[in-house]
Formats: structure tokens, C-alpha cells, sequence
């Protein structure tokens, strides 16, 4: 292929420096992207609250490198009082301590449990090895015996301190936390019976990972049990680790397929048999337990369960002596309903529970009694509630984040919890843009992070009440002053009347000296799925930079947020694309497009379209469905059949395939691959355990049959985000960057 042909000239004159040559402080290039510490933000520190004043922080040794020491720090002042040293954390006949990834503490700060010598399991390092360190004796203790390395997950801390209980090779097991011989409460794990931890669509698609919980006692264990046996099983192929394949095979139920049969039980901490929670429904076919926990005391559980179309979700109670079960409290939805995981929390010593619904339109929070008999609205108004973050009894209050105005923002909201009434905004009216929170909820404090569209992130530690700024956590200086040299004309946020009383938010990039007298190339960055926006005023990190890049190189970059995206504007726009996912997003974009082809200054004859994921789809349905308006795509890890996809993502905004087939086949890009005129590339890791190949290989092959000229470029073993191994997104954006250059050229004409 020409393409092919032309990459090491373009290589050259995109991608690199010239030798010998400073880079220019004001210019991006992919090296200075990818390769070199200009616009590498400042490293997190993993830190944990251990009471109301005080939080606990891992800091790089000075004697070791890669390896911390554990500081406790005074939130108002940053005092810092050393709890673990380095030195500590070396075991006999060794030479380097143990290097942290993760901790926790006992209450009286004497026990930590520490997480290290992780691996990757799926998507996060939720794997490894756990220690105890204890403080008043200086003992290090291994936990798990003989297991081997790397092979425990989500060890905790029992109520008390005694105990560790963690999962081992899909077994639960509970240890003394000073060393000693393990109970092993559970004896039928294997690789298709999992206990304590998940299967790979309820990690995906429900974020369900650590699948245990200890009582508030620490007498007994809450766990999920999923038993994959009958679940059509997806084998990934690996050409690259020897010299025949290396197969890997895990349950994947497809669209309409068997799910993987979903209980939960509850064991004595020390041992004994499971006594099985009777929740009813079959959940191969017809329903999911995605939420489970202890009900604010040692007698009750609350367990959600939502059924196969997700559009009702009973909130249940269970004994966990009978296992008896009964249902409270029930949300519907004409749709779909979303798992809030800052939905449910005990309030009013237990006899209400605070809940979001969208049943009036908008996303509110609620306070339910405990018996489900009476609801009470407690937000109010023409906005979403974006997320809860603490419920203050004493104090009356809900904190949550919200964006009444604008949909692109996210600010810091407080309103009474017994009393309906407009919301105060805390965030200060000059910090626009994007703020976060994370808030404890025993303490007054709150780590606020705050970024605006091409501007790095600062956090900074706050009195919560007030917003008053305590300290700085993370400034990011040495980026935003890199940054703060680039090239660049202020982005320009815009919406896009696209018919029927119908606004579309966007966000225009344009080339340094952009002269309006002329006509410059477009390229539209799109997602478009109900899983996320990407018209936000907020920090991008490397995809901003790349964008910038082309910008600089004389291109418009634009992105448009069509109806069905996860935006704070009601009910009724999230969910207009039930089951017309890439129908009606694909005519939101392609009228927004011709819409701003209006201006005079867009290049009709050069319109251009990226995505990834979701926006890989949303690409392949535009250059397919609108081949007279866009001339080059390029689509990432992409879904050309929705049939191909997991169940419970797909089937939650389109139904079951056997009942909706037709909505199925319209919806996906390779129904229209036939009408392809323009530039395709497309790009895939063949390792990819989300976002399978097999797709990529389907649409390959129509598009053969349609004697169709496209570009493939496999990433050899990689995953759904192509980034494993020395230089992949290097090598893929500088692949993206070079197709554009020759299929989309860039700058300005007359």
C-alpha cells in the first residue's frame, strides 16, 4: 500500500526532531508527547484517611529507589510523623525493601497491611502478595503460606484488627493478622467456580471487583459466588510468546447468551458452612446481583438485584442466619437504570436509606425508609445530580457535584437533607471548568481537584464547609508551564443547532494564526455511547497534546457530544438512544457536522473522523452512513457488530437480541460497510478481552467480499487499551498522525 510506503518519510518530518536540534519550547511533537518528561504530570502518592484529622501517605524513599515510607500527616497543618520506615520493610538476607503499592491501617494505627509485587487482572493490578507489619514489634509477616507470588486479592483488615480475610486462587480465606495458620472458608474454587471475586462482564460492565465484605462485627462473611460453567467460553490468541500460540480462553456471554449463575452467601469468620442467601430468579437468564452489603449492622444484608433488561432493580433485605430474603424497595425505568454507587447509604440510625432515581426527569437523590413504604425527595430542580459525596446528619447537608448551566462543567453543590430547597454551590465562581472531590465522610476535609480544558490539574486540601484552601497536594507546575509555552488559540466551546429545538455541545481547536479568510481541514474526535462525554472543560491529558499537535500542524479539531451521552442534562437525553444506539448518534453527528460546515473558514472536501472504543463504532457508522460527508476514518478497538459485544452492556441500551434483531443489525457499522468511499484505517490489539478482534476480522472480510481499499494495523497481543509494551502508543499515535497527513492533508488554502 502507498501508505505503507510513504511512513518512514512521514516519520521524519512528523514525528521526530531533527538531529541535533533543542525542540522548540512552543511546538509538539509526538516524541515530546510520548517519549520525553516535558508533559509528564507530577506522580500521585497513594494516601489513606485513618481518623478525622489525620491521613496516612506513601513517600518515596531517599535511600531506595521505587521504594516509600509511611508518614502520618495533620490534615491543617501537613505535619508529618514517620509510622513505617523504609529500613523496616527489608526482610532478612534482603537487599531492598518491600516496595509499596497499597496500605491500609488498624484504628489504633499499630497494624498495617501491605500490598505489593502486584499483576494486572484484566483491567487493574488487583492481584499480589500482602504483608502485615506490626508497628509495636517490628514483625513482617507474609500472608497466604505457601501461596505463590502474586496470587492474593482483596485482603482487608478485620473490624478489629486480629484478622486478615483475602481471596486466594477463588477461594476465601481468613489468617491472624500476626501470622498463624489460615482458615479456608471456601473449598470449591477453581477457574469456572469463583468465590469472592468476579467474572470478567460483571468486573467490565458492573465495576464489580472486590466481591467480598466483613460484618461490622468481624464475625461473619458476606460473598458473591459466580459459577461460569455453561457460559460460551472466547478464546484470545497470543503468536507472540514462543514459537507455537498461546491460547487464552475465559467466559464471555455475548449478546443474548447464558450469563454466568450469580449467588451470594455468608460464612462464619471461622469457619464452616455457607448459608446461601434466597434471592429469587434465576440468574443465568433473567436477572444480575450487582450490589451487595451489610445493612449498617451485623443481622441484615441489602442486596440489589436487577433484572436481564435492567430496567427494574429490586433493593432487598436478607437474614443472614435463614437467608430469607425480601424486597423493600423497587426502581423502574422505561429504559434502563444505572448502578449509582452513591446511591445507597443508612441514614437515621439505620431506619432510612438515601437513593438516586431519575423518576421525575432528573437525577435526584431520595431518602426511603427502611421498609420502602414512603419516599422523599430531597433534591430538586431542572438539573442532574452528577454524583453524591457525603451525607452530613449533623450538619443537614448533602455535598454533591452538579452542572445546572452548563454540561460541560462540574462543580461542588450543598443543600439540606430534611428540607426541599435551592442548592448553594461551594465551588468558588471563579474556578470554572472541571472540579472534583473526594470526601471522607467522618471528617471536615475534602481533596479538591480542579482543571479546565487545556490547563493541568491542581489538587489541593480544603476545609470542606467553607471551601476553605488548607494546602496545595499536587501542583503540576513543571506541566502547566510547558504547556503554558505551546502554540495554541483559545478553544472555543460552542452548540450546535441540529434541528427540532435540538443543541448538540461542542468544542472547536484552531490552528495557531488561524486566519478565517481561509479553509482549513476538520478532524472530529467522537465516543458518542451512553458511557461517556467528551465535550468536558477539563484537562485531557495526551489526547489534548495530540490534538494541540495537529492543530499546530493546520488542522481544525473538533468534537461534538450527540444525544444518549452520560451529560448532565436530563433523563430524557441520556436516554433517547434506547435501542437506537449508533442510529440516532450517528444523525446527531453528521447534522452537527454539516452544520459547522457553515462556516466558511471548514474545508468540505477535507472532513475527517477518530474514535476509540465506542468512538471507534461511532467512526466506521459515520464514514459507512455518510460517505458523501466524511472522507477519512480512523477507528480504534471498534464494535462493527453489536451482536459481537458482552450482554450486560449492550443488551442494558438495546434490548435482547432475539427480541430486538433488526435494531441490532441497523445500529452496527457493518450492516452499511458497503457504502464506503472514503479513507478507513483500522486499528485493533489482537489480544483485546473487551472489544474482541473477531470484529475487526468480520468487518475485514465484508469489506474484501465489497472489493473495498482500507488500512488494517493489528497491535500484536495488545489489549482494549493498546498500551502494553516498550513504545505502543507511541508507535500508534504517530500511526494515526502519519494516515491523517497523507489521506487529510493539513492547512490552510485559499
Amino acid at each position: 500500500m502507498a501508505f505503507c510506503r510513504l511512513l518512514p518519510l512521514l516519520g521524519l518530518l512528523i514525528g521526530g526532531l531533527a538531529w541535533g536540534q533543542d525542540p522548540d519550547p512552543a511546538r509538539l511533537t509526538l516524541d515530546r508527547i510520548f517519549s520525553s518528561e516535558d508533559f509528564r504530570p507530577e506522580p500521585g502518592r497513594p494516601f489513606r484517611w485513618i481518623d478525622a484529622k489525620s491521613y496516612a501517605e506513601l513517600e518515596p524513599s531517599t535511600k531506595f529507589k521505587g521504594a516509600g515510607e509511611l508518614f502520618q500527616v495533620e490534615a491543617a497543618t501537613g505535619k508529618k510523623t514517620l509510622l513505617i520506615p523504609v529500613d523496616k520493610l527489608i526482610l532478612p538476607g534482603a537487599k531492598e525493601p518491600l516496595k509499596v503499592q497499597d496500605f491500609a491501617f488498624s484504628k489504633d494505627l499499630d497494624l498495617a497491611l501491605i500490598f505489593t509485587n502486584s499483576a494486572r487482572v484484566w483491567r487493574r493490578n488487583t492481584r499480589g502478595d500482602y504483608w502485615t507489619f506490626r508497628r509495636s514489634t517490628g514483625k513482617l509477616v507474609k500472608l497466604g503460606g505457601d501461596a505463590k507470588p502474586s496470587s492474593l486479592m482483596f485482603a482487608k483488615l478485620s473490624p478489629d484488627g486480629q484478622a486478615v480475610g483475602y481471596v486466594r486462587e477463588n477461594n476465601l480465606f481468613v489468617e491472624p493478622a500476626d501470622g498463624g495458620a489460615a482458615v479456608k472458608l471456601t473449598a470449591d474454587g477453581s477457574e469456572e467456580i469463583i468465590n469472592g471475586t468476579f467474572d470478567w462482564v460483571y468486573e467490565e460492565e458492573f465495576d464489580c471487583r472486590d466481591g467480598w465484605r466483613w460484618s461490622p462485627d468481624g464475625k461473619q462473611i458476606a460473598y458473591w459466588q459466580l459459577d461460569t460453567r455453561g457460559v460460551p467460553r472466547f478464546t484470545m490468541i497470543d503468536h507472540t510468546g514462543g514459537n507455537y500460540p498461546k491460547l487464552t480462553t475465559f467466559a464471555y456471554p455475548k449478546t443474548g447468551e447464558r450469563n454466568s449463575a450469580c449467588r451470594t452467601g455468608v460464612v462464619s469468620a471461622t469457619g464452616g458452612p455457607t448459608r446461601w442467601l434466597d434471592v429469587p430468579g434465576d440468574t443465568k437468564t433473567d436477572y444480575y446481583i450487582p450490589r451487595m452489603e451489610w445493612a449498617e449492622n451485623p443481622t441484615e444484608i441489602v442486596l440489589q438485584r436487577v433484572n436481564r433488561l435492567q430496567n427494574s432493580n429490586d433493593v432487598m433485605l436478607a437474614n443472614p442466619d435463614t437467608g430469607r430474603v425480601r424486597t423493600v424497595f423497587t426502581e423502574r425505568d422505561g429504559a434502563w437504570l444505572d448502578m449509582n454507587d452513591d446511591a445507597l447509604h443508612w441514614i437515621d440510625g439505620g431506619k432510612a436509606f438515601t437513593w438516586i432515581s431519575e423518576r421525575d426527569g432528573w437525577r435526584h437523590l431520595y431518602v426511603v425508609s427502611r421498609d420502602g413504604n414512603t419516599i422523599r425527595r430531597v433534591t430538586a430542580g431542572a438539573f442532574d445530580v452528577i454524583r453524591v459525596l457525603k451525607i452530613d446528619e449533623k450538619a443537614d447537608c448533602v455535598y454533591f457535584l452538579a452542572s445546572p448551566d452548563q454540561a460541560t462543567r462540574q462543580y461542588l453543590y450543598r443543600t439540606s437533607l430534611k428540607e426541599t430547597g435551592e442548592p448553594e454551590r461551594l465551588t468558588p465562581a471563579d474556578q470554572t471548568g472541571w472540579n472534583d472531590y473526594q470526601v471522607r465522610p467522618d471528617n471536615d476535609f475534602a481533596i479538591w481537584t480542579h482543571s479546565k480544558f487545556g490547563v493541568p490539574p491542581q489538587t489541593r486540601l480544603i476545609e470542606l464547609a467553607k471551601h476553605t484552601p488548607v494546602r496545595p497536594l499536587q501542583t503540576n507546575d513543571k506541566l502547566a508551564a510547558a504547556v503554558g509555552k505551546l502554540a495554541r488559540t483559545p478553544v472555543e466551546f460552542f452548540k450546535v443547532d441540529i434541528g427540532g429545538g435540538i443543541q448538540l455541545d461542542g468544542w472547536l481547536m484552531k490552528p495557531p494564526g488561524f486566519d478565517e479568510t481561509k479553509k482549513y481541514p476538520i478532524l472530529f474526535h467522537v465516543y458518542g455511547e451512553p458511557a461517556g462525554q467528551t465535550v468536558v472543560d477539563r484537562w485531557g491529558g495526551n489526547n489534548y497534546l495530540w490534538h494541540l499537535m495537529l492543530a499546530q500542524q493546520g488542522y481544525l479539531v473538533a468534537s461534538v457530544d450527540n444525544r444518549g451521552t452520560h451529560a448532565p442534562r436530563g433523563r430524557d437525553w441520556r436516554k433517547s438512544v434506547y435501542r437506537k444506539i449508533g442510529t440516532l448518534a450517528s444523525q446527531d453527528q453528521s447534522a452537527a457536522a454539516r452544520e459547522l460546515l457553515k462556516r466558511p473558514y471548514i474545508d468540505p472536501a477535507r472532513l475527517g473522523v477518530w474514535g476509540w472504543s465506542g468512538g471507534g463504532s461511532m467512526s466506521l457508522n459515520l464514514l459507512f452512513r455518510h460517505p458523501d460527508l466524511y472522507h477519512t476514518g480512523m477507528a480504534v478497538a471498534a464494535v462493527p457488530d453489536m451482536r459481537l459485544y458482552d450482554t450486560i452492556y449492550q443488551e442494558r441500551y438495546m434490548g435482547l437480541p432475539q427480541a430486538n434483531a433488526e435494531d441490532y443489525k441497523e445500529g452496527s457499522p457493518l450492516t452499511h460497510a458497503a457504502k464506503l468511499k472514503g479513507n478507513l484505517l483500522i486499528v485493533h490489539g489482537t489480544g483485546d478481552d473487551n472489544v474482541h478482534y473477531q470484529g475487526a476480522e468480520k468487518l475485514v472480510d465484508l469489506l474484501i467480499a465489497e472489493n473495498k481499499t482500507f488500512t488494517v494495523m493489528p497491535y500484536p497481543n495488545r489489549s482494549h487499551s493498546i498500551n502494553e509494551g516498550k513504545n505502543t502508543s507511541r508507535h500508534l499515535y504517530g500511526l494515526l498522525t502519519r494516515y491523517l497527513t497523507e489521506h487529510l492533508p493539513a492547512g490552510p488554502k485559499s
